[in-house]
Order: C-alpha cells, then sequence, then structure tokens
C-alpha cells in the first residue's frame, strides 16, 4: 500500500485529484492499492513565496505521509514555466524532507487544462459541448481554461466544485497524456514512484 498526500491550491482540486489518483491507480498499476489522503489546500502565492508557510505545509504533508508513503505537491503553473519553477519547488521541499518521495508537478496552465486535453470524451458532460474545431487547439494554451470551458456549458457555466470532480471521473486519461505534456508529467512521477517501491 501507498500512502498519497498531496498539496493543492484549489478547492476544486480537494475533490477532484482524490478521484484521479485512484483513476491513476487502476491505469497505471493495475493490483495496486493507494490510500490517497484528503489533499492539503494552499494558497498557492503564499505556498511559494513565504519559506515559512512552504515549510510548514511540506512539514504537516510529511507527517501524514509516513516513511513509505509519497507526497505530491499539484500546482497550477499560470503564467509561468512548468520546467523552470517544477524542479526548483522541488529542491526546495526536498531540502526539507531529503528521505521523502516527493513530486513536484505544475498544470500548464490549470488543472482544467487537462480536461480541454481530454475534451472529447467529455463532450456530452453535464451540458460540455465541443466541435472538431475545440478538438485541435494546444488545451495547455489556454489562459483561462475554465472559462474556455464554460464557454462551452450554456447556461451553466463551469463551476470548479461540482464540475472538476465530475470530469476528473469521466475524462480519458489517455486523451489526457497524449495532448497535454503536464499531464504526462504527472504520469512519469507517477510510473517512477512506483518503480521505485520495494
Amino acid at each position: 500500500m501507498t500512502r498519497i498526500v498531496s498539496v493543492v491550491e484549489g478547492h476544486g482540486e480537494v475533490a477532484a485529484l482524490p478521484l484521479l489518483l485512484r483513476r491513476m491507480a487502476e491505469w497505471r498499476t493495475p493490483g495496486s492499492y493507494v490510500d490517497v489522503q484528503r489533499p492539503i489546500r494552499v494558497s498557492r502565492d503564499r505556498f511559494l513565496n513565504r519559506q515559512e508557510e512552504f515549510e510548514r505545509h511540506i512539514q504537516f504533508a510529511g507527517s501524514k505521509c509516513g516513511d513509505g508513503g509519497w507526497l505530491l505537491v499539484l500546482l497550477d503553473a499560470d503564467d509561468g514555466c512548468p520546467a523552470q519553477i517544477g524542479p526548483a519547488t522541488l529542491e526546495r521541499a526536498r531540502g526539507i524532507l531529503p528521505n521523502h518521495s516527493i513530486s513536484v508537478v505544475f498544470a500548464n496552465r490549470e488543472f482544467e487544462a487537462w480536461f480541454i486535453g481530454a475534451a472529447e470524451s467529455l463532450n456530452g458532460e453535464r451540458g460540455f459541448e465541443v466541435t472538431p474545431g475545440d478538438l485541435e487547439i494546444n488545451p495547455e494554451i489556454p489562459r483561462d481554461a475554465k472559462g474556455w470551458l464554460g464557454a462551452r456549458m450554456g447556461r451553466t457555466g463551469y463551476g470548479e466544485t461540482t464540475d472538476q470532480p465530475a470530469f476528473a471521473s469521466r475524462m480519458s486519461l489517455q486523451q489526457a497524456v497524449e495532448r497535454c505534456p503536464s499531464f504526462q508529467k504527472l504520469c512519469r512521477e507517477w510510473d517512477r514512484h512506483f518503480a521505485e517501491l520495494p
């Protein structure tokens, strides 16, 4: 059994990420058992820019993980470059918990970009409708992925705390991995962690 403790920034991710990680267990490591803990929600800017906040949350996550667990930091890159801010954040976290298994993934630009990557599989879900042209865009380009989704959901729009968990439970993980490099990063980190288990 692997205990997974994650650090996230949004209310939607608190509900959606555990669903996504349990699906990944079935997809990437069939037969494995994961104990996915409720994510720790942080203010992204304070977490990244205030060292005392960063240390406090990383230490708390580490205490929840235990020695054999996996600590996953999953945040939105927004306008940052995941390839730059990810390694720097990982180095900081490892400086605090050098003996823990830690991964840092920045969704480019937002968690919801992964839904855009898997839009074909979500077509018709919860009022979401896409055109063939919608499926041709680079899913990690739109700055306001939530707005992009909401514009294709009719009068109801996109609700982070309701639609994000629903989409995470229904999206095609294969479509997301094929179209979203930051989701590929999450998959690589998953595979690396489970490959290192005894």
